[in-house]
């Protein structure tokens, strides 16, 4: 452990510099309860728990590499994760709305309109390992078993709020009212509102972009926009970006989490281990955030994104006609080829359709059935319309 801590490659093994090792070993022992065992420290237990979650290593592999029984690095692993998660209230908190975000308030394109928005929110799926007969309930539309875990973070890409065990088929909709009614309650302070995406309904505490509204994001700056919902959809995406961000970052900084691969642990633990990771990312933001990883976390999708538009024989899911070797030089080609074309022919159209399917990719509907969700959907209505049409008017003024 103490050439852990003084190591340059201390990023590469466990996710973090060794000052904010330090840092949360301190904090662990002092507000996590987090005690040194017989033979291990508190800094052997916590980094071996990091290397873990940075690798998606699992307790064979860790308990080779450290010459000591499975029994002993998933007790170690359990003692820190209990840990953290002690930490929730720490690390995790809703705001109350009485402060604008400094984002926000410190922004000439969002301060006149967005004042009342107080954080993003949005579901991401998670892998998790369920019984067989479970196993239906947790496909989605990804094609294995994966939790719908919905989060909250505020404009600076820390978490809020995490609410992970959602079955991968239990649609944005029905989870976001779960979340309202909860003992552990998303809490909206009132004449507040969140940023959330066109898989939810437009409601006064949730604002989503108008539907069946596109705008080209090249367009907007070469020619004006055409009306007002483009407009409000242009900002709206601008600011709500930051959750697509906060969750690169995250699955980036801890594969664990990220990873297709069937998981190692019981659905209660991949929770834990879902909360962990959002504790953790919160307490590295605050000290030692990777300015690299969050630049280049939106960059990288973008890339992916428009190599499989472009060579679809890389992005099928049927199953290839070629040898694992000739997929690989296949893989390799086209990384070349598109790097050749984004210097010659960049394919503008082939970008901004990416980019429209990101910021449009949900479309899930919800079943208003009760008298006051209608009124609150005209509420949501009366506030983002009103948004919209200050928008406009100060656009065109220009």
């Amino acid at each position: 452990m103490s050439r852990l801590r003084n190591s340059k490659k201390c990023y590469d093994v466990i996710r973090m510099g060794s000052q904010a090792f330090q840092g949360l070993c301190d904090i662990l022992w002092r507000d996590g309860d987090l005690q040194d065992t017989q033979r291990a420290t508190v800094e052997e237990q916590v980094g071996k728990f990091l290397h873990m979650l940075a690798h998606n290593q699992t307790t064979r592999t860790m308990s080779f590499f450290f010459c000591c029984s499975g029994e002993t690095i998933s007790r170690h692993f359990h003692n820190v994760l209990r840990s953290i998660i002690m930490l929730e209230d720490q690390f995790l908190r809703q705001p109350d709305g009485i402060q604008v975000p400094l984002e926000i308030l410190q922004s000439s394109r969002f301060n006149l309109y967005f004042k009342d928005c107080i954080r993003a929110l949005d579901g991401t799926h998670v892998r998790v390992k369920v019984s067989n007969e479970d196993a239906l309930r947790y496909r989605g539309r990804k094609g294995y078993t994966t939790q719908n875990v919905l989060v909250a973070c505020s404009f600076d890409l820390k978490f809020t709020y995490v609410l992970p065990g959602w079955e991968g088929t239990a649609s944005d909709s029905r989870i976001i009212k779960s979340a309202l009614i909860r003992n552990d309650n998303l809490k909206i302070p009132q004449g507040k509102y969140y940023l959330v995406d066109a898989g939810y309904m437009n409601r006064s505490r949730l604002i989503a972009p108008y539907r069946g509204v596109r705008y080209h994001l090249k367009e907007y700056s070469v020619r004006p926009l055409e009306n007002a919902k483009k407009l409000f959809n242009l900002q709206h995406a601008s600011l709500r970006t930051a959750i697509e961000r906060a969750f690169g970052v995250l699955k980036k900084k801890f594969p664990i989490i990220a990873s297709t691969t069937e998981p190692n642990y019981c659905v209660d633990t991949q929770n834990e281990i879902i909360l962990a990771c959002c504790i953790l990312h919160n307490y590295l933001m605050g000290v030692d955030p990777d300015e690299s990883l969050i630049a280049g976390c939106t960059a990288i999708e973008r890339a992916f994104g428009v190599l499989k538009k472009r060579y679809p024989i890389i992005s099928s899911t049927t199953e290839p006609n070629y040898c694992v070797d000739t997929q690989n030089e296949i893989i390799l080609a086209c990384c070349i080829l598109h790097n050749y074309l984004m210097g010659v022919d960049p394919d503008e159209s082939l970008i901004t359709e990416f980019d429209e399917e990101v910021l449009h990719s949900h479309h899930e509907h919800m079943t208003p059935t009760p008298r006051e969700d209608d009124e609150d959907a005209r509420q949501g209505d009366i506030i983002r319309d009103s948004i919209a049409s200050a928008m406009w008017q100060n656009y065109v003024q220009m």
